[in-house]
Parts: C-alpha cells; sequence; structure tokens
C-alpha cells in the first residue's frame, strides 16, 4: 500500500472507547465520521463528548476556537454508507467473527486506499485478517480508556499486514499527541498481557477472602497505582475485563495464571458491568 495522508477518521463503534476516539482524533483536527447502528448509543456518545469538552473549556485546556473545531469535526452516524475514510478504527464487541464481518462490509464500501485498524484488546490482528479480502490492509491500533486522557497507544503489526500500513499508522498516533509502541501480535500484546494479573491476582485474592475489594483498592492506591483493580474494571466495564480475560485464557492455551474469576462473571451476567451500568464492584447510583 502506497503513502497517503489521512485526512479523514472514521470510528466504527460509539460506545465509551469509539466515542473517546472520535474525540482525540477530532481535537487533532481530523474529519471524522462517528457511526454505531444504535441511534440511542449514539445520541450517549454525543452528550458524553459535549461533557468532555465543555469541562476542558472550562478549565482552559482548551481555547473556544479549538471547543468549535471539535464539534464541527464529528458527523455522528447510524448509517454504515456514511462510514467512508482514510482511516478507519473498529472499535465494537469483541467477537471476532463480528468484527471480521463489519471489516468486509467496510472493505466492499471504501477499497484498498483505506486502512483497517482494530481497537481489539485481545483477538489476534492475523486472525481478524486472515478472513478479509485485504489483509495487508488491517492493523492494530489499540488505544486505552478513557481514550482522550491515556497517552498510549499499541501498533500492532499482523502476519500479512503492509510495513507502509504500520508506518501510516504510527505517524497518525504522533498526529493526535499520543504516544506509539509498535507490539508483536501476541496475546494481550504488551498491556493487557501484563495488566491481566494485576486484575486477575486481586480478583483471586477477593475469592480466597484474603481481603475485601475496598481494601485491595486502597492498598494498590496507596502503593502508587492511580486506581484499584476493580475500579478500573468498573471504569472499562466488568463485562469487557472479563470477555479480555477469557480470550487471553483461551490464546495462552487456559494457563492457570490467567484463569477468569468466578466472581466477575457473576457481575457480568448480573449485569452489574461497572460505571455504565450504574453498579459493578461499587454502586454509582
Amino acid at each position: 500500500m502506497e503513502n497517503k495522508e489521512i485526512k479523514t477518521v472514521g470510528i466504527a463503534g460509539a460506545g465509551t472507547m469509539g466515542a473517546g476516539i472520535a474525540m482525540v482524533c477530532a481535537q487533532a483536527n481530523f474529519k471524522v465520521v462517528l457511526f454505531d447502528i444504535n441511534p440511542i448509543v449514539l445520541e450517549s456518545a454525543q452528550k458524553s463528548n459535549l461533557t468532555i469538552l465543555n469541562k476542558m473549556l472550562e478549565t482552559s485546556r482548551i481555547d473556544q476556537n479549538v471547543y468549535n473545531s471539535c464539534l464541527e469535526n464529528i458527523i455522528y452516524s447510524s448509517k454504515i454508507s456514511e462510514l467512508k475514510a482514510d482511516l478507519i478504527i473498529e472499535a465494537i464487541i469483541e467477537k471476532a467473527d463480528i468484527k471480521i464481518s463489519l471489516f468486509q462490509q467496510l472493505i466492499d464500501l471504501n477499497g484498498e486506499e483505506t486502512i483497517y485498524a482494530t481497537n481489539t484488546s485481545s483477538i489476534p490482528i492475523t486472525q481478524i485478517a486472515a478472513g478479509l479480502s485485504l489483509p495487508q490492509n488491517v492493523v492494530g491500533i489499540h488505544f486505552f480508556n478513557p481514550a482522550h486522557i491515556m497517552k498510549l497507544v499499541e501498533v500492532i503489526k499482523g502476519a500479512k499486514t503492509d510495513q507502509n500500513v504500520v508506518n501510516q499508522s504510527v505517524n497518525f498516533v504522533q498526529a493526535i499527541k499520543k504516544q506509539a509502541v509498535i507490539a508483536a501480535d501476541a496475546p494481550g500484546f504488551i498491556v493487557n498481557r501484563i495488566a491481566r494479573l494485576y486484575y486477575v491476582e486481586s480478583l483471586k485474592a477477593l475469592e480466597e477472602n484474603v481481603s475485601d475489594f475496598q481494601t485491595i483498592d486502597g492498598i494498590m492506591e496507596s502503593s502508587g497505582f492511580k486506581m484499584g483493580p476493580f475500579k478500573l474494571m468498573d471504569l472499562i466495564g466488568v463485562d469487557t475485563n472479563y470477555s479480555v480475560t477469557e480470550s487471553q485464557f483461551r490464546l495462552f492455551n487456559y494457563e492457570a495464571r490467567f484463569r477468569p474469576s468466578r466472581i466477575q462473571k457473576q457481575k457480568v451476567e448480573a449485569g452489574l458491568h461497572g460505571r455504565k451500568t450504574k453498579g459493578g464492584f461499587y454502586n454509582y447510583e
């Protein structure tokens, strides 16, 4: 794939991550189309981004001109036909078959001049790309939550990813004022492989009645972590965190150190997914 200046960015999925990524791109003056099939999710994303912008304006982190341009730079759409861009970033559910189906629709719509990036936390890039007609155009661009604050972004090359696609992805990450790090297409990449044990061991301590979750959070925060594991799971989404743990458990051939927690599974089954459902390990009513 030849080098091409990225001017427009499409985001598929207007949940917490998709909305945040759209905001970051708009701040860097990219034209953004934020797509979701659910109009209610789109409306929620628009309200969330407006709240973030208002807070940034009030605290003088941006000026009125940047505020206005951010509002103008994002189009919210529930029509996949409008998802046309130089770079498309997928931020939907962590299910490989659903991601592959979406990407093929986008490839048919956009063609070979577009870069197709997945924000997956755990699914191998090569596995997603293998089911598509343009595997060389597929790359991982993995943001962290909350996207408008967290600086690190992992760029992951699949087995067939064109090197120019990787280079352009790194340049894009730098253009939105983030820190790009190249990661191998290995289970969990870098951050989630290491961070998984932060969650799993904390949950194991809770399962074994070593301590309650509030105390574990307090100890980790007093040790220098900005957020304890249970507060962080609530922020990310208990369901999302559990899904990534399940995926990594399988990809590491069911190594015991990555075993998902029964407590976390119970939270997911009860619909206690964290902040987004007003309740997870903590109550947010």
